[in-house]
């Protein structure tokens, strides 16, 4: 349903207008100014200004119109949420710009458009400058965000939940090590002052803390400089605790985090007379650079996402262990669902979403969710990041088909699965879709390559099954996954993004394993898996690289009743067969006092 969103348009509208900004647009990303993916309440400005509330978009508001950029993902649920005052713009259609093109070609030249400088990177901006100037357009660099002064008082607070620490039996790694890794790549800098930390994952990882300053996500609103000899952790005070203070330890100092740009402006002179320069990455914002001064940053890769992203021996233990547990949880809900809808009882989207919640929340380490779970029947499972909410979703249809995508953050680990089920009789079309789905997703998990090889080169491995229906999926194939952190993790993934082509897969990483299918109107399929990239023993190893592999840490069954076996092959019918035995063995342990659960886990286990 869509939100009026005529007086937010008209509030922000006359900010521009005003003199003091004189603006003919304004741009509104999602992120916040650490470019998480998802974000507080306080500062979820593009789904306020536009009502669409998706993970991805850009809002472009001028004096007389709107426009909402999304992908494929969110198309659905974009035409169903925006209202009239807005446009769609289908990314990745053909003859659909980019929002930066459109900026360009559509807006009158020698516009002045503004920006909250937090909320954009450092080389954005510059490369976005480059292109307004064929136009003779500006850049306007706005430090109060004018959707914060339309929104005004309605505003939420800021959030103020207390940090906790990540305790060396679950993180593998004292914090004090990782600095000095850090520390010991910036004196490798012939001019390097510090380094600058802005994203909220390596913060977390960084100093071994988490929080809940972000639905889902277990960060906090915090930045970091890290120089040769310290460390500085910028934190609102109230957020730490005693405990958090003694982690830490002497040679960690805190400051406020509203300090932290103003101190980056006071080291410009400290930097220029020494010929020293901040290290910033690819997220850094125009405002530290702006703040700093473009000369005196060095942009390069982010050191500490490479070295987060490949999980140490502890935190590949509990990232198997942790998803033991929730394999439980999810075949005890999957049991308690179907005998709910054979009864005849009524379900509705959410019911089934809250009471997966319910059964993961009654394992061991359970934090909280690690995103909004998408419980969809039917054609809601088209909509690919599907959100149900009471009083709108649909009630759970034994006739349709049912997608199911959730994930939990327990202290060990952090879980993303989605099976797609069927509780009463697919068609064979159903099942056919669902089976290349299942081939794509096992020509991935089968995958064995040389080391060097991207996640860009290995996603066709997804798509080939489905090319031979001429079928596919708008979305990328899989994504690395925190330890207790953020569900969505880089650098690497496995998709057609350019950017997954700058980072080889290797030993220690996880990824996600989900391909997927989806018809409009009608119903979505997804298999996903958590994976581990490890080494592999190969009979040969031609050019002396060695060879990877993976493992699938994800234990939930597949769905028989969906698998068409006859386009199976032999070598797929037993992958199926030997994930099953696996998936039964771990499993039943922990099912072993719900007679329904373990009947319903025997039952979608046996070999086919």
């Amino acid at each position: 349903m869509a939100t009026s969103t005529t007086s937010h348009l008209a509030g922000l509208r006359s900010y521009m207008k005003n003199d003091k900004y004189n603006v003919q647009a304004f741009l509104v990303p999602t992120e916040d100014a650490h470019q998480s993916e998802y974000i507080a309440d306080c500062d979820k400005r593009r789904e306020w200004i536009s009502g669409f509330t998706g993970s991805a978009g850009f809002a472009i508001v001028t004096l007389e119109d709107a426009y909402l950029f999304t992908d494929g993902r969110y198309f659905l649920q974009a035409s169903k949420q925006l209202d009239h005052n807005w446009t769609l713009m289908k990314q990745g259609l053909p003859g659909v710009p980019s929002w930066q093109e459109f900026l360009v070609k559509n807006l009158p030249a020698g516009s002045r458009i503004g920006l909250d400088p937090t909320l954009i990177t450092a080389s954005d901006a510059r490369r976005l400058t480059t292109q307004l100037a064929a136009n003779k357009s500006t850049l306007v660099p706005i430090h109060e965000n004018l959707v914060d002064l339309a929104w005004a008082d309605a505003r939420p607070a800021a959030p103020k939940d207390a940090v906790i620490v990540q305790p060396v039996e679950f993180s593998g790694q004292a914090h004090q090590d990782k600095l000095k890794a850090v520390q010991e790549h910036l004196k490798a800098h012939e001019h390097g002052y510090g380094i600058v930390v802005s994203a909220l994952d390596e913060i977390a990882w960084l100093f071994n803390l988490r929080g809940s300053d972000i639905e889902c996500n277990p960060v906090f609103m915090s930045y970091a400089l890290v120089t040769e000899n310290d460390a500085i952790l910028y934190v609102n005070p109230e957020k730490v605790t005693q405990e958090v203070r003694e982690h830490l330890g002497e040679h960690v100092i805190l400051k406020p985090y509203g300090d932290f740009l103003a101190e980056v402006a006071a080291l410009k002179s400290t930097l220029e007379q020494s010929n020293q320069k901040l290290i910033s990455n690819s997220k850094t914002s125009l405002a530290v650079e702006v703040a700093a001064g473009e000369a005196n940053i060095i942009e390069e890769r982010s050191l500490i996402t490479d070295l987060k992203a490949i999980k140490n021996e502890v935190e590949l233990k509990g990232m198997r262990e942790c998803h033991i547990r929730d394999g439980a949880a999810l075949v005890a809900y999957f049991a308690w669902l179907e005998k709910q809808l054979k009864a005849g009882v009524q379900l509705d989207e959410v019911d089934g979403a809250d009471r997966l919640e319910q059964f993961r929340a009654a394992q061991d380490h359970f934090v909280g969710l690690s995103f909004d779970t998408i419980s969809s029947t039917g054609s809601n499972g088209a909509i690919i990041h599907y959100k149900p909410e009471k009083g709108e979703c649909k009630i759970i249809d034994p006739s349709l088909i049912y997608l199911c995508d959730s994930g939990g953050q327990y202290k060990d680990g952090t879980t993303d699965v989605t099976r797609t089920l069927h509780f009463g009789e697919p068609t064979a079309y159903e099942k056919r879709c669902f089976t290349r789905v299942l081939q794509g997703h096992i020509a991935v998990d089968q995958a064995v390559f040389p080391k060097g090889t991207t996640g860009y080169l290995l996603d066709p491995f997804a798509r080939a099954a489905l090319w031979k229906d001429g079928l596919d999926f708008r979305h990328g194939t899989g994504h690395g996954v925190g330890s207790f952190l953020n569900v969505h993790e880089g650098p690497h993934g496995i998709g057609v993004r350019v950017g997954y082509n700058d980072t080889p897969l290797a030993a220690g990483m996880t990824v996600t394993d989900e391909p997927g299918y989806y018809e409009d109107g009608k119903f979505g399929i997804r298999i996903e898996n958590v994976l581990v990239v490890r080494e592999v023993d190969t009979p040969n190893n031609f050019g002396d690289r060695g060879y990877l592999g993976f493992e699938h840490v994800t234990l939930v069954p597949i769905g028989l009743k969906l698998i068409d076996v006859d386009l199976l092959c032999p070598d797929e019918i037993k992958w199926v067969n030997e994930y099953h035995a696996l998936t039964r063995e771990k499993l039943s342990p922990l099912l072993a006092n719900d007679a329904d659960a373990l009947a319903w886990l025997e039952r979608e286990t046996v070999p086919i």
